[in-house]
C-alpha cells in the first residue's frame, strides 16, 4: 500500500515536472520572438536612420549644384551634371552600404497641370497628355478619365471620361479621387489602364503638389519631347537630345529657333530650363537587411531644398551605373 502511494507520488512530481518544462519552453520560445522582434525593429530604425543621412546627403548635392549654377551664371539643370549621371555609394560599418540615387522629375508631364486650381482644364497641358499617350501607345486611357479624376465634380466631362458611375462597377468598388494625384501609382485604378500600360506611362509622367512647374527641355524623356507638338517626330526628338547632350540649352529661345522645331509655331509656354523637384532614391544594406525609401525633395527659387514627403513602400528604383564614393 505504501509502495503504492509513493508511486502515485512520483507520478504526480514527474507531472508537474513536466508541466513546469513546458511552460518553460513556452515561455523561452515567446522570449526569443521577442528578442528577434526587438532587434528586427532596432535594425530597421537604425536602417531608417540611415536613410535619412542618405536623404541629407542629397540634399547638400543639390544645394551645391544650385550654387555651381550660380556662380557659372546659368541656372540650368541638365542630365550632364553631378547628381544626374550616376548613382551614390556609401560604405558603412559592418560591410554595409547606401546607395542614394536622384531622379529628376521635371522632365516629365505633370498630370496635376492637367487641372488649375480654379478646377479649369489646361488645354495645353491637356493636349500634351493625349500626345504622351499616342506617343507611347496607350489606347484604352483617354486624358478625360484622367481629367475627370482630379476634378471635383462627380459628372465625365465626356463620354471618354470615368467618374464614380463607373468605378462603383468595379469590383471591389470604389470612387474617383476628385482631387490631384499624390502618387504616379494611382493610375492603375484610372478606367481602362493596364499593368502594361502603366509601366509604358509612369516614368514620363509624375504627380507634384504644385501646379505650373514647367517640363525641363534639358531633361524631358523622349516621348516628352514629342508631346510637346503634334509635328514632333522621333527622329526629330533623338536629334534634339543629340544636340543637348552635346551642348544644354541655356535659353528656351535657343531650344525654339532649332531647324527641327521650325514653322511648328511651338511657343515657350509650360517650358522651362529648371528642375524644383526630385526624387531621392534610398537603399540601405544594413545588417544582413535592407531598407528603401523615396523622398521627394523641393529645391525653391534661393535654392534651398525641403523634403516634400518620404515613402518607404517603393523598391528596385535604383537603375543607374553607381560610383562608390571613397571613405574619409
Amino acid at each position: 500500500m505504501l509502495s503504492k502511494h509513493r508511486g502515485v507520488a512520483l507520478i504526480m512530481v514527474l507531472l508537474a515536472m513536466a508541466l513546469v518544462v513546458m511552460l518553460a519552453s513556452g515561455m523561452l520560445r515567446q522570449q526569443n520572438l521577442r528578442v528577434f522582434k526587438a532587434g528586427h525593429y532596432l535594425a530597421q530604425q537604425q536602417g531608417y536612420s540611415i536613410a535619412l543621412g542618405a536623404e541629407e546627403f542629397a540634399r547638400r548635392i543639390l544645394i551645391q549644384d544650385f550654387e555651381d549654377d550660380q556662380e557659372e551664371g546659368a541656372m540650368v539643370d541638365s542630365l550632364d551634371e553631378v547628381w544626374a549621371e550616376r548613382a551614390a555609394i556609401l560604405p558603412l560599418d559592418n560591410n554595409g552600404v547606401a546607395e542614394i540615387q536622384i531622379d529628376d522629375l521635371g522632365g516629365r508631364l505633370n498630370l496635376n497641370d492637367l487641372v488649375n486650381a480654379s478646377g479649369q482644364v489646361n488645354s495645353l497641358v491637356r493636349a500634351r497628355v493625349e500626345r504622351l499617350l499616342q506617343t507611347l501607345e496607350v489606347s484604352g486611357v483617354t486624358v478625360d478619365a484622367l481629367i475627370d479624376w482630379i476634378d471635383a465634380d462627380d459628372q465625365p466631362i465626356s463620354a471618354g471620361g470615368a467618374e464614380d458611375g463607373t468605378y462603383l462597377m468595379a469590383e471591389p468598388s470604389y470612387r474617383a479621387a476628385n482631387q490631384p494625384f499624390v502618387s504616379v501609382s494611382e493610375l492603375r485604378l484610372i478606367e481602362g489602364m493596364t499593368e502594361e500600360a502603366y509601366n509604358r506611362l509612369r516614368l514620363h509622367v509624375t504627380a507634384l503638389p504644385v501646379t505650373g512647374a514647367g517640363v525641363n527641355i534639358n531633361t524631358a524623356t523622349l516621348p516628352v519631347l514629342r508631346s510637346l507638338h503634334a509635328e514632333i517626330t522621333r527622329a526629330d526628338a533623338q536629334a534634339l537630345i543629340a544636340r543637348r547632350d552635346e551642348d544644354p540649352f541655356d535659353d528656351v529661345r535657343d531650344f525654339l529657333a532649332l531647324p527641327e522645331l521650325s514653322g511648328m509655331g511651338l511657343t515657350a509656354s509650360g517650358l522651362t530650363l529648371q528642375t524644383r523637384f526630385f526624387d531621392v532614391v534610398s537603399r540601405i544594406t544594413y545588417d544582413n537587411r535592407k531598407v528603401n525609401m523615396v523622398s521627394r525633395v523641393f529645391r525653391d527659387a534661393e535654392g534651398k531644398v525641403r523634403t516634400v514627403h518620404r515613402d518607404s513602400g517603393q523598391t528596385n528604383r535604383i537603375t543607374r551605373e553607381s560610383y562608390t564614393i571613397p571613405e574619409g
